[in-house]
């Protein structure tokens, strides 16, 4: 059994704990261990999310399976890409499952939410960025829909950065 939550200040221990690990299982390889360590260590912190979820416009969700924390998601309302026209468009900024829950079809079930709520929050599409050599995550969003749009240096340290798609869904 699936459940998907809102995440709230009180959930910033957790979602730092999973966003760190999720972090590590899929992007660990792409740069030196001491980049990644420092990128986590910045941006994945407790102190990192409680600045996150102090801002109404980025909205996280928690998914569970079997009352076990199985990944999380951030989405981010009416934030156009560069090239884009129209205004009212989601970011997917997260969408990380952990390793031991891959091939449930959790992450399919994480952003059919998000897209569902994007639709119902008038969005009229959803973009986001991944890196070029997860062939897991690419040809998961492409088979939902998505496609590959431009590209994208996701910049892990000041010394590495990796290549990104970015990915695009009408609705």
């Amino acid at each position: 059994m699936t459940s998907i939550i809102t995440a709230s200040r009180d959930h910033c221990q957790l979602l730092s704990d999973i966003a760190k690990l999720s972090f590590i299982e899929s992007h660990g390889n792409s740069a030196k261990a001491e980049d990644i360590n420092n990128y986590i260590t910045n941006y994945y912190s407790i102190n990192a999310f409680e600045e996150e979820l102090n801002e109404s416009n980025n909205i996280y969700r928690i998914i569970y399976y079997n009352g076990l924390v199985a990944g999380y998601s951030k989405i981010v309302f009416n934030t156009p890409y560069t090239s884009s026209t129209i205004k009212n468009i989601t970011k997917m900024e997260r969408l990380y499952l952990l390793k031991e829950f891959y091939d449930l079809k959790l992450g399919f079930e994480l952003l059919q939410f998000n897209i569902d709520l994007s639709k119902r929050n008038s969005q009229l599409g959803m973009w986001l960025y991944t890196w070029k050599e997860n062939h897991r995550a690419v040809n998961f969003y492409k088979k939902n829909g998505f496609q590959i749009i431009g590209s994208h240096d996701f910049k892990i340290s000041e010394t590495h950065s990796n290549p990104n798609h970015q990915m695009f869904l009408q609705f």
